[in-house]
């Protein structure tokens, strides 16, 4: 079992940057493709990056491609979520979650749809919250 904890949330303003930690304990996350996903109120949850540092590959939502970035810093069992341009669309929960993958590559190379299933993602950090004003 791997446990998640997010930090880094707070209140930025439009156009602004943010990172947010989602550190892991209990297991290496070389076993685990790693997602970021994010919550408005009343709204579905939605993914937002996924990364395998294994497979070395990284996936974007199409809101966030070229804004944000996903990164893993093994020595310290972290990912991150590098957050730029901050838009009024972005305040959210923001949610890490792990889902552990025999062959990330497969998870990858394979259908688009199954990387932000957040039901193939067994386990859940607590979420932290982003604001953004303008």
């Amino acid at each position: 079992q791997v446990q998640l904890v997010e930090s880094g949330g707070g209140a930025e303003q439009s156009g602004g940057s943010l990172r947010l930690s989602c550190a892991a304990s209990g297991s290496s996350l070389d076993y685990y493709v790693i997602g970021w996903f994010r919550q408005a109120p009343g709204k579905e949850r939605e993914g937002v990056a996924c990364i395998s540092s294994r497979a070395g590959s990284t996936y974007y939502a199409d809101s966030v491609k070229g804004r944000f970035t996903i990164s893993t810093e093994n020595a310290k069992n972290t990912v991150y979520l590098e957050m730029t341009r901050l838009k009024a669309e972005d305040p959210h929960v923001y949610y890490c979650a792990a889902a552990r993958v025999e062959y990330p590559g497969g998870w990858f190379g394979g259908p688009k749809s199954r990387l932000f299933d957040e039901y193939q993602y067994e386990y859940w950090g607590q979420g932290t919250q982003l604001t953004v004003s303008s």
